[in-house]
């Protein structure tokens, strides 16, 4: 399973809105949604799917869709500074995502789209037992999003579609070798307008 599907639709989707201004529709019933709108997580495929508010009723309840569709959460949760060198990423920018099956899976963003590590799920296990937030992360749907580049010490849990959201950015943005003088302050940017909510 790869971002590669949902990072494609999320680029694209942006790129639609940019060229058409037509309004999104829900990806179920084909109703107009507002700006601010719900979505689903299509897991075997790995896509963020639109949807209204009133389709998103449908999968508020675990189970729901047959655990196929997982309605993504709209949690925030800025933390301290967690400790994810155990973890054996070797990049500063970095989001983790736990799974259903007791894996974790280390995704960063690049000019190319997402790179993928598998981590250690006992290392993970250890780290969830000291921060007790990460214990009580939803699986596919929410990750530990992780951005230490250039001094920043930004911690949070965010719903997986922010980190989707972010892959896109590095990947509009990121200029020649090192990113060019547009990626570092797009991200910076990014996670100056991240706002707790629950």
């Amino acid at each position: 399973m790869t971002v590669d599907g949902a990072l494609a639709r999320v680029i694209r989707s942006a790129a639609d809105r940019t060229a058409t201004a037509a309004p999104e529709v829900c990806d179920l019933c084909a109703a107009p949604v507002a700006d601010e709108h719900p979505h689903l997580y299509e897991t075997e495929a790995a896509q963020v799917r639109c949807v209204c508010r009133p389709c998103s009723v449908l999968f508020a309840e675990d189970g729901a869709g047959e655990g196929r569709h997982r309605l993504v959460p709209r949690r925030r949760l800025r933390l301290t500074p967690v400790d994810t060198a155990q973890l054996g990423v070797p990049v500063g920018l970095v989001f983790f995502v736990p799974r259903d099956d007791g894996t974790v899976t280390a995704q960063g963003p690049s000019p190319a789209g997402a790179m993928r590590w598998e981590v250690d799920a006992a290392a993970w296990q250890r780290l969830s037992g000291t921060f007790v937030q990460l214990a009580t992360m939803a699986p596919e749907v929410e990750a530990l999003l992780v951005n230490t580049v250039r001094g920043q010490s930004e911690y949070w849990i965010v719903p997986i579609d922010d980190c989707f959201r972010m892959v896109a950015l590095v990947r509009r943005e990121w200029r020649g070798l090192s990113g060019g003088g547009r990626v570092w302050p797009a991200v910076e940017r990014f996670f100056a307008e991240l706002t707790e909510r629950s």
